[in-house]
């Protein structure tokens, strides 16, 4: 099956109740574990890939791991650029063979942020490429994505229905309490459902997307804790509020941190207890093991796109 774009994998995941996993991606371990887990379970996939990512591994690069993968699983794949910064990030990536972006203009004032989102928007639609907005501003670090609370707001859904007319957006990231990292919380967690719901209302059958959603394992910060770690206070968003997120509007979930989490601490782990070790493939077939089982729950557990693909 081709790399697709968004559009239908969206529409099957509304009208079924559950959301598709977009995970973030770095290096080839990282894609292996998590394409063979949505293989393992037959779920549709988004492999995202930030700015960081980009400077990092190299567009180049990541595409061929990505095509790769889809030749070896078989499975609909969505090649998405993460928080694009500019109309020429997204056009960059459109160009390189991505088939969907996200255009953040959350910081720009309302109009400011429409007139960005359609200029993509017309850009993109001319190669079948979709497009993802986002109205509101998570909290929290996400590579070059660096917001704090006081600066955070949460998506006014009043403002929902023009945005999405007046820009020809294909789905829309929308801020109700989620936030970027391994320390989203402080007390206890919450998301407005209220919003979620009223968003809901004013576009049905629209596909919303939550970012910042990364559940920051328990077990995986209890490892890299056990075995020389620092993470005190780390907490993300409860499985829980997620499954529900799901059985809602959203359509596409998030988690870049999980995957850190996953994949460090079985390195973590390995050094400690094979202290001898120097071969990169020993300690990186844990590391893609980690990611696998952690993307693994998440699609069975989380996420409910298990036998969707």
């Amino acid at each position: 099956m081709p790399i697709v774009n968004s559009r239908e994998m969206f529409k099957k995941a509304y009208e079924g109740g559950y959301a598709v996993g977009a995970f973030n991606v770095n290096n080839m371990e990282i894609i292996q574990g998590i394409t063979e887990a949505a293989k393992e379970e037959n779920a549709p996939l988004i492999l995202q890939v930030s700015a960081g990512a980009r400077k990092y591994a190299k567009h180049v690069y990541l595409m061929k791991l990505i095509e790769a993968a889809e030749a070896d699983t078989g499975l609909p794949i969505v090649v998405h650029l993460d928080h694009g910064a500019d109309f020429d990030i997204c056009k960059s990536c459109i160009d390189g063979g991505f088939t969907s972006v996200m255009i953040d203009g959350s910081h720009f004032p309302f109009e400011e942020n429409m007139e960005l989102t359609r200029k993509v928007v017309e850009y993109a639609h001319k190669y079948n490429v979709t497009v993802e907005g986002e109205l509101g501003r998570l909290a929290g670090v996400e590579d070059e994505v660096k917001v704090s609370h006081e600066d955070s707001s949460y998506t006014d859904p009043a403002q929902v229905q023009e945005f999405v007319q007046n820009t020809g957006v294909d789905s829309l990231a929308i801020a109700i309490g989620t936030s970027h990292g391994a320390f989203k919380f402080k007390g206890e967690p919450k998301l407005r459902f209220d919003i979620l719901e009223e968003v809901g209302k004013r576009l049905p059958g629209f596909p919303i997307v939550l970012h910042g959603a990364s559940s920051v394992i328990p077990s995986y910060v209890e490892m890299i804790n056990q075995y020389g770690g620092s993470m005190p206070g780390a907490q993300g968003v409860p499985e829980d509020m997620l499954r529900k997120a799901a059985s809602m509007a959203v359509c596409k979930i998030n988690i870049d941190s999980d995957l850190r989490l996953a994949f460090t601490g079985e390195v973590r782990r390995h050094f400690v207890e094979h202290p001898d070790h120097f071969d990169p493939r020993q300690y990186l077939t844990d590391a893609r093991n980690g990611v696998r089982e952690m993307v693994r729950h998440k699609i069975v557990d989380v996420l409910g796109c298990n036998g969707k693909a």
